[in-house]
């Protein structure tokens, strides 16, 4: 509760207070260069004076978006492939499970870094699908050992003797039973997204100026950690509020829909 409470706290700042916040994230301040945090600006400004602040919101905005949309992706990948490789069995099950396998032996951050610049100038959308790619397997390999179960149950059994077609069945029986380890999932990938977006614009192959995500934020901050630590240290908090707020929600919700994985 706590870390869903966090979590809903930071989405509303990152999307409601730049409504009202005066230092919005073009604005500049000619009048403090590198100024410390103060009631003015309340995380500083950088070289430029830039409210950090504003840029901080700007931020969390993009790199929210981005680990909502890759966690939605991935999830969604993750029951699509496991249920069909589950349910069909055979080649099918054979064939998809040989792409998770060859997708788990990748070097994920490696591709992600060779193919992120040349699709930099084609919007967030497309490296947000990349950073998904990368995040569904092993949830998949479990979808698909329930599924084998879930297939054997009587009412899936039934519906199947009715001539009920297989992807209906898959829709209305397998995947909703599902729906406590796939919410459990998604929470958890949205914090591993997020993550993986910061680390990869830290390194400058990730969301590059003149758009902004804390990742960007925290790489133009590292630089002048001991002279001006403010320009790091606010965006990699913010940076570790968020991923640990995920990992509580995801953490609690497995422990709620499967007691048993409680010691």
């Amino acid at each position: 509760m706590v870390g869903l409470f966090a979590l809903i706290v930071l989405f509303a700042l990152a999307f409601l207070v730049p409504l009202i916040d005066p230092w919005d994230q073009p604005t500049r301040d000619f009048t403090a260069f590198l100024e410390s945090p103060s009631a003015r600006h309340w995380y500083g400004t950088s070289q430029t004076g830039a409210d950090l602040f504003a840029q901080v919101l700007r931020g969390m905005q993009k790199s929210l978006v981005i680990g909502l949309f890759a966690a939605v992706v991935a999830t969604g990948l993750a029951a699509s492939v496991g249920a069909a490789a589950g349910y069909f069995g055979g080649w099918t099950d054979r064939l998809l499970m040989w792409g998770v396998d060859l997708l788990l032996v990748l070097p994920a951050f490696l591709v992600l870094a060779l193919l992120s610049p040349s699709l930099r100038d084609r919007g967030w959308l497309l490296f947000a699908l990349l950073l998904a790619l990368f995040q569904w397997m092993v949830t998949g390999r479990t979808v698909r050992n329930t599924t084998r179960s879930l297939r054997e149950r009587e009412y899936v059994r039934a519906a199947r003797y009715l001539g009920v077609p297989s992807y209906r069945i898959i829709l209305r029986h397998i995947v909703p039973a599902m729906a406590p380890l796939l919410i459990a999932d998604a929470t958890v990938n949205l914090g591993s997204a997020i993550v993986g977006e910061a680390a990869l614009s830290y390194v400058g192959f990730g969301i590059q100026p003149p758009e902004t995500s804390l990742g960007t934020l925290i790489a133009d901050g590292s630089s002048s950690f001991l002279t001006t630590p403010w320009l790091f240290l606010f965006p990699a908090l913010t940076l570790v509020a968020i991923v640990l707020s995920a990992t509580l929600v995801g953490d609690g919700l497995r422990d709620a829909l499967d007691p048993q994985s409680t010691p």
